[in-house]
């Protein structure tokens, strides 16, 4: 085999490993669920059911976000066996903003900036044995951050 073919095989392996993640990840990611336009949608897309209050969710965000393009959220669940949490806001053109799976042994706890539309109600949305749990918190913005 000459140089330039090894090459030109090299290449064609190197981006089918290239686009492998890419796949593994599309496989994953929920489209029905990221891209509706309503909190029902975006619940349905995630095959939640019937959805009960819960104390032992720890939501924290501000009571008043300046720019809206940057909210700080945490949650953390207490809940044993915590599968997901998912965080929603009902007033942004795309209510779920982010869905994050744990593994067994991982600590259900996470932090990460948000962008809200305008004042609106923040939800923790907890995956525990089957069942789904919430808590939710309302955040006042005075500039919206998504367009």
């Amino acid at each position: 085999m000459d140089r330039r073919s090894w090459l030109k095989s090299a290449m064609a392996i190197a981006a089918l490993v290239a686009l492998m993640p890419g796949r593994a990840l599309a496989a994953i990611w929920n489209r029905a669920a990221f891209e509706s336009r309503d909190v029902g949608g975006a619940l349905q897309g995630l095959g939640v059911g019937q959805v009960d209050p819960s104390r032992d969710i720890v939501l924290t965000a501000p009571d008043f976000a300046e720019n809206g393009a940057i909210v700080q959220v945490e949650v953390e669940s207490r809940i044993p066996h915590t599968e997901a949490i998912a965080i929603v806001v009902d007033k942004n053109p795309t209510p779920l903003i982010a869905n994050f799976l744990f593994s067994n042994g991982a600590e259900p706890y996470v932090v990460t900036r948000i962008k809200m539309a305008e004042t609106s109600e923040l939800k923790a949305i907890v995956k525990a044995d089957g069942k789904y749990f919430s808590v939710a918190k309302k955040v006042e913005v005075a500039v919206g951050g998504c367009g």
